[in-house]
């Protein structure tokens, strides 16, 4: 691990600030539980005039991550799944093709809202109405959980 010292600390340049939202929204948007809120919370906290940039920049890159949970769980389907046929995945697999790709509205979750993305596309889901979804769920999600933290803790505490 210690090739992500210096990364990091390359990353934390105020002037790669979103470049790194951009970086840590796309990887928590992957299987890795990461969560990018307290980067985008950060980022804003310095430079309260990006809220919008930061906003949309932390959507492209957790909605690019959704779409590449899509793609593994697409590739996922060749592979042959040991718990194919319990009762929960069963139920879990009905909800989702009675959904659509609506369901993708859901991929803002906390725990299941990625894999949720890799099961779109597990079940061939077309592509971009998920991808779709996705945005509109993660963009909501972004806009609600900065606003509410940014109204919770207003200004940065001095010590």
């Amino acid at each position: 691990m210690d090739w992500l010292a210096p990364i990091l600390a390359l990353l934390a340049l105020p002037r790669f600030g979103l470049s790194t939202l951009f970086v840590a929204a796309f990887i928590s948007a992957t299987l890795v539980p990461v969560g990018s809120e307290a980067v985008l919370y950060g980022l804003l906290r310095l430079n309260p005039e990006l809220f919008w940039s930061a906003v949309f920049v932390a959507t492209a890159g957790n909605t690019l991550g959704g779409a590449v949970d899509w793609w593994m769980g697409y590739g996922a389907h060749q592979v042959v799944d040991k718990y194919h046929h319990s009762r929960s995945h069963v139920k879990a697999i009905e909800w989702l093709e009675r959904l659509g790709p609506v369901a993708c509205l859901l991929s803002w979750l906390p725990i299941v809202g990625d894999p949720l993305c890799a099961v779109a596309g597990w079940l061939r889901m077309p592509f971009w109405p998920c991808v779709g979804y996705m945005l509109i769920g993660k963009f909501l999600r972004y806009v609600t959980m900065t606003a509410a933290l940014l109204y919770v803790w207003p200004t940065a505490a001095t010590h």
